[in-house]
């Protein structure tokens, strides 16, 4: 059971939204994991950005930048990888610490671990929320509900899909009048 954060009227909502983001994540989304029918380590329909070092370890790649980013350039590298500012974005295969048999990932918990890893499906940012509901563990009025009991009766959650991506939600609040 969700808990209402202590003096979240007191608080800046994106500090109280942070909070139950996370603890959403924690007591709902990673539990699903496990019996997940579409892991969203697979990379599909999904995009996992990295740096290299995140790149290097997971990927498991022991050649220098240098070489690995000409080969990757010249059309040779992996085909899931793709470079740009400085980064690089996986799609379109399982990412390589993802144990299809166990459900587990081996970076989880680790510095190498990606941030998309921890903020997917459900993150702050700034002032809203956002869920994807692409992730099965999602379910928007429930999460909405419980958004809802953490701000406490002084907000009013409103979630808008993105018009280009209805699978984006956006909840925001509304100071309610009076509070």
């Amino acid at each position: 059971m969700s808990r209402t954060p202590r003096h979240a009227g007191r608080r800046p909502p994106e500090n109280v939204l942070r909070e139950v983001g996370e603890r959403y994540q924690a007591e709902v989304v990673i539990p699903h994991c496990a019996v997940c029918s579409h892991p969203c380590c697979w990379l599909d329909p999904l995009v996992l950005e990295l740096n290299w070092k995140q790149l290097k370890t997971i990927w498991l790649i022991d050649e220098p930048r240098a070489a690995f980013d000409r080969r990757l350039a010249s059309g040779k590298g992996p085909a899931d990888i793709r470079a740009g500012n400085g980064l690089y974005y996986a799609h379109g295969k399982a990412c390589p610490a993802y144990d299809g048999e166990s459900h587990a990932c081996r970076v989880y918990g680790q510095a190498v671990k990606p941030a998309g890893c921890s903020d997917f499906p459900v993150y702050e940012d700034g002032d809203v929320i956002i869920a994807d509901l692409r992730c099965e563990a999602v379910e928007l009025e429930a999460f909405v509900a419980r958004v809802a009991q953490a701000v406490g009766p002084a907000f009013r959650v409103i979630p808008s899909a993105d018009r280009d991506f209805p699978f984006m939600v956006t909840l925001t609040l509304r100071r309610m009048p009076g509070k």
